[in-house]
Formats: C-alpha cells, sequence, structure tokens
C-alpha cells in the first residue's frame, strides 16, 4: 500500500504561526511534533510500508530536511508540484510517475488532520481499504459532533456495500451547509462530514480521470517527467469535483476517532483541554489572571493576561497577534492588510 500526503498548503488561518514558509503542516501545535510528523506516524501504523509526500517547490528542501530527521526516512518520498493546481492534479503527479504499479492500494490523505483515537482510525483505514481492494473508490466519512458548517458533508444511503460490513454507498456530496441545513443533516444520521480521504488502487483512480479529467489523465499517460513540464496546462480542480462528485465507484465508510479539521485558531478547543475559565493555553509559559475564554499560542516569550476577557494571543519569534476570538475566521483580511502594506516578511 502507499500513502500519498498532501503537504502543500500554506495555511494562512493560522497565521501567524503558519506561513508560507512555515505552513502549518510543519507547526507543532500537538505536543512536541509537527502536525505532518503526527500524520505520517498514523499512516504507518496503519500499515502503509511507502509514503510520498507531495508539495511545492517554495517547500521542497524544508519537508526533505525535515523528513530526514525521522528514523524511517527510507519509506518516505518527498515530489514537489511546480505550482499549485489544487488536489486533483496533485494526484495525478503521483500516478504519472506510479501508474504502471495499478493493483497498488493507493490512500490520499491531508498533511494537517488531527486524530485523537490512532486505533480506531487504522481500523476504519483497514475497512476503506478492504473497500479499495473490492474496486471501490473508498472515502471517510466522520460522524458529525455538532451542526459544523465549515465542513462539506456527504451523505450515505441506509445500504452498506455487497458484503463488506461499515462500508455504504454515497448518496450525494454536500456543499458547506447554512446553520439551519448542518441541523437537518445531523437529524438525518445519514450525513457526515467530508475529511478529504480517498483510498483506492492506482488502476481505479486513472480511470476515473479518464472517465471525467481527461485533460489531467492523458498528461498522466506521459510519464512523470513530462506531466511535470504539462503543469502550466492543467485545470485548477479539486478531486473532490473533478472525481468524487461524479464518480459511480465512490464508497463511504464512517468513521469515529476523534477527528479535527485544523483550519482556524477555535479548531485548538477540539484538541485541547480548557481551564477553569474556559481558557486554551498552548505553550509552557502562560499565565492568566480573571481571563476567560480565550486561546493563547506562546513560543517564546512569557505571556500574562489579567482581566481580559475572548482574546486570542498569538506569539512567534517575530509578531505578537492579538484579536478578538470571534474574529478568528477572518484571518484573510489580516493577511491581506499586509500585503497591500508590502510587509511580505511577516507572511
Amino acid at each position: 500500500m502507499m500513502a500519498v500526503v498532501l503537504a502543500g498548503g500554506k495555511g494562512l488561518r493560522l497565521w501567524p504561526a503558519s506561513r508560507e514558509k512555515h505552513p502549518k503542516q510543519l507547526c507543532n501545535f500537538v505536543g512536541e511534533k509537527s502536525m505532518l510528523d503526527h500524520t505520517l506516524d498514523r499512516l504507518i501504523a496503519s500499515g502503509y510500508q511507502r509514503i510520498v509526500i507531495i508539495t511545492n517547490d517554495a517547500l521542497l528542501s524544508d519537508i526533505i530536511y525535515h523528513i530526514s530527521q525521522r528514523a524511517d526516512a527510507g519509506q518516505i518520498e518527498v515530489l514537489s508540484e511546480p505550482e499549485g493546481k489544487n488536489t486533483a492534479p496533485a494526484v495525478g503527479l503521483v500516478l504519472s510517475k506510479y501508474f504502471e504499479d495499478s493493483d497498488q492500494v493507493m490512500g490520499i490523505f491531508p498533511a494537517d488532520h488531527h486524530v485523537l483515537d490512532i486505533p480506531a482510525f487504522v481500523e476504519t483505514v483497514q475497512r476503506a481499504t478492504k473497500a479499495a481492494e473490492n474496486n471501490l473508490l473508498a472515502t471517510i466519512g466522520i460522524a458529525p459532533c455538532r451542526p459544523e458548517t465549515g465542513y462539506g458533508y456527504i451523505e450515505k444511503t441506509r445500504w452498506e456495500v455487497g458484503t463488506i460490513p461499515g462500508v455504504f454507498e454515497v448518496n450525494s456530496f454536500c456543499e458547506k451547509p447554512d446553520l439551519s441545513t448542518a441541523n437537518s443533516y445531523i437529524s438525518s444520521g445519514q450525513h457526515m462530514w467530508n475529511a478529504g480521504i480517498y483510498i483506492g488502487k492506482a488502476g481505479i483512480l486513472i480511470d476515473e480521470f479518464q472517465n471525467h479529467l481527461p485533460p489531467i489523465h492523458e498528461k498522466i499517460l506521459l510519464g512523470f517527467d513530462a506531466y511535470k513540464n504539462s503543469y502550466p496546462e492543467l485545470p485548477n480542480i479539486s478531486l473532490d469535483y473533478g472525481i468524487a462528485e461524479k464518480s459511480k465507484r465512490m464508497a463511504v465508510v464512517p468513521g469515529d476517532f476523534g477527528w479535527c479539521d485544523l483550519g482556524s485558531w477555535n479548531a485548538l478547543a477540539e484538541i485541547h483541554q480548557h481551564d477553569n475559565n474556559s481558557n486554551i493555553c498552548n505553550g509552557e509559559d502562560i499565565m492568566l489572571l480573571a481571563s476567560h475564554n480565550c486561546i493563547v499560542k506562546q513560543t517564546q516569550k512569557s505571556i500574562v493576561l489579567f482581566g481580559i476577557d475572548n482574546l486570542l494571543v498569538v506569539e512567534t519569534d517575530d509578531i505578537i497577534f492579538i484579536s478578538d476570538r470571534n474574529q478568528a475566521q477572518e484571518l484573510k483580511n489580516v493577511t491581506d492588510f499586509l500585503v497591500d502594506q508590502q510587509r511580505y516578511d511577516l507572511l
């Protein structure tokens, strides 16, 4: 089995800890390991003997150095895209190098998700792998714990696929909903969060590219070097839109393993304990007095808060960022402002 890890994103919704040259997949938000290291650890625990990381040219040297520090670096290969063209061309890059190994099961995983229950994750991946071995393209749906409006959803049918327990037919893929629709999804019991994880044989993936994304398929068959040279001609499209929503081979495997898409600072609430005043502290030298409902990320300087409510405080080696916590989802406004001010050194 081969795992493909998508690690080319910028993650600027977690600015200033996540930067263009040090994005969130290389940041430590849980313990002493980066998000990428946590991802690699659980994929190896799931039985993947080979792992291919897809990144971009700007991050290539940092990712290679990062991997070189691991004891299992020999199992891990790093490939680089000449430019970001979303997830479908990234997967095509791997297929262009390994398309002749059509029976190999290939799992596609984001690099920046967090998982609390590793054994449950491994069991879910194993069920999805069984579906892939039966020539299905499996996706993993996350059991929702709240009416989340920031995620896409997968609607499963009530029927399991063939003789594979815990694997269901897909009825539809749903866009990010409004709150009323999200509540109806929770009530239905048939909807799950879309984690963007796909598992299938290389040959099945190539067939699906041929059926639904022929401009990418024809470049895959030219081989790795020609594929990289053709990047300017490739469409900018996700695997979700380009293939999953159109494929007749899709199956969904429900999973409940403490999954979190660490897409904003407020998501730290899902993976860190609160103190008695509902504060979330990530760092070793944080002191809070008469302060409530704050998120604090500390790196080097001591941080002391007094009489403060509902703030986001992030300290890095060159920036101290303070914001109303309710504005934490709007960090693009800040990064756009820095671009307008030509403060590229802060991005």
